[in-house]
């Protein structure tokens, strides 16, 4: 008899026969209590979980006394009780080198989009404003030979900085927990700590998860000491950011612009000030949101589950102490 799992997430069809030629697979809708309430026989015997963007928590673990290892369709996992994971020694398994060029390409639109103030522009043409040759009041800034502050240099961080160096001939700062020789070596990247960055970098581009130390790790002191003229991009979590603070930063002119794909609640409510600022570019977190990133996302976690629960944790691995 295969063993258990629970799936709350829909996979194409072919990932989903690959899961099922190694488990019997429930699929919920949701982790709701209602709805683990429904399925709970399932839920008790269950040995994996795989899906993404519910919360794992004690709660739910008590209702899966099983439960040997569980696989998360993202990187980030600030959904899950890590904690009480490591209590019962559940792994936790994610997929963090399956969407780092996407994420890349993603963060240098909102660079791109919020200097040449492409969004707002476009709306002016469709608007019909376009009624003779542009003047100032049209002009974005240069991103080339700009300098480029990066905070964060993970593999993202690391894809960034190639198509900025490379690219676009930018100058690379970084802040991170530990110096980087590659990016050194191979895009000149100069590690300085976060206010010499702030200070002085022409786009400040934030790559962090979010944790304890991280949440409105960016507040109004930060954005204070940024240029006048630097633009702020978010590609990672939006609680990293003191969110009314950046509102009122770019209200003041304390900063030029920002280019947003997260935010401290999602979906962003109709009513956020972030909405009604020219100066802002706010997508709706699609970071990795292509067909073909997310199909190599949703197969590296079957991979993972597959490979967690058969003993297999050389990579893509949180937790790798509880085995």
């Amino acid at each position: 008899m295969k063993p258990s799992v629970i799936l709350y997430k829909t996979l194409p069809d072919d990932l989903l026969q690959r899961l099922e030629d190694h488990f019997t697979v429930t699929q919920v809708k949701n982790l709701h209590p209602e709805t683990v309430e429904q399925h709970a026989e399932a839920f008790a015997h269950a040995v994996g979980l795989l899906g993404s963007s519910e919360k794992v928590d004690a709660a739910l673990l008590e209702k899966m006394p099983a439960l040997r290892a569980t696989s998360t369709v993202s990187v980030g996992y600030d959904n899950f009780d890590v904690d009480a994971l490591n209590a019962r020694k559940i792994l936790l398994m994610h997929t963090p080198a399956a969407l780092t060029e996407t994420v890349a390409d993603t963060l240098m639109t909102l660079v791109l989009s919020t200097a040449r103030r492409v969004v707002e522009v476009a709306e002016r043409v469709k608007a019909g404003e376009w009624t003779k040759s542009i003047g100032p009041d049209w002009y974005g800034i240069d991103v080339h030979h700009k300098t480029l502050g990066i905070v964060g240099m993970g593999r993202i961080g690391m894809a960034l900085a190639q198509r900025a160096h490379f690219g676009f001939n930018m100058p690379i700062l970084y802040n991170a927990r530990r110096h980087h020789d590659a990016a050194e070596t191979r895009f000149n990247a100069r590690y300085c700590d976060l206010d010499t960055l702030l200070q002085e970098a022409d786009f400040v581009c934030l790559i962090l998860p979010l944790t304890d130390e991280t949440r409105h790790m960016f507040g109004a002191e930060q954005f204070k000491k940024m240029k006048s003229s630097a633009i702020f991009i978010n590609a990672g979590r939006g609680p990293v950011v003191d969110e009314p603070a950046l509102i009122a930063a770019l209200q003041q002119g304390d900063i030029h612009a920002a280019g947003l794909d997260v935010f401290e609640k999602e979906p962003l409510p109709v009513d956020s000030p972030l909405l009604s600022l020219p100066n802002v570019v706010a997508l709706p977190h699609i970071g990795s949101a292509t067909h073909e990133t997310r199909y190599n996302m949703a197969a590296t976690a079957v991979d993972n589950l597959i490979d967690a629960l058969n003993g297999k944790v050389e990579k893509n691995c949180v937790n790798p102490q509880v085995v």
